[in-house]
Formats: C-alpha cells, sequence, structure tokens
C-alpha cells in the first residue's frame, strides 16, 4: 500500500514538471510568415527578425501564416532552419 502511494506521488510529480515545461512555450514569427512552436523561453535577437506570440496565439481570419517546425533552438529565415 505504501508503495503505490509513492508512486503516485512520484508519477504526480512527473506530470507536475511536464506541465511547467510546457507553460513556457511560445508561438514565434517571422517577416515571411512563417511560424513554429519553440517549446522553450528561447531569447530571439532582434536581427533575427521575428516576434513571440503567446502559445495560444492564432492569427485573424484575414491573414495567411505557415507553419512550420523543427526541433532543437533556432528559427527560420527564408525557408532555413538556422540554428542558435
Amino acid at each position: 500500500m505504501k508503495r503505490s502511494i509513492i508512486t503516485a506521488a512520484l508519477f504526480g510529480l512527473g506530470a507536475l514538471a511536464v506541465t511547467a515545461t510546457n507553460a513556457s512555450a511560445a508561438v514565434v514569427c517571422n517577416g515571411a510568415r512563417e511560424c513554429w512552436h519553440a517549446p522553450n523561453d528561447y531569447v530571439y535577437k532582434p536581427e533575427f527578425g521575428v516576434v513571440v506570440h503567446p502559445d495560444a496565439w492564432k492569427w485573424g481570419a484575414d491573414e495567411h501564416f505557415t507553419w512550420r517546425e523543427h526541433e532543437g533552438r533556432g528559427y527560420w529565415r527564408d525557408g532555413v532552419w538556422v540554428t542558435f
């Protein structure tokens, strides 16, 4: 019984850690209207030319953006993933 309580507590802490990580996610878009999810709080330099939005951000009905996903830290520039 004691072991199952400890296991449940550890599972709960693990779930809390995953939730805390996702809370810092963001949607990032560049001037070419390419957007992607940034799973962490990265610092984008002004010369990257990107705008960081909250994770729940959505573009307007009259706007058009392209989703481009990529793993790792970086940004899209002219259709190419640039790592930083």
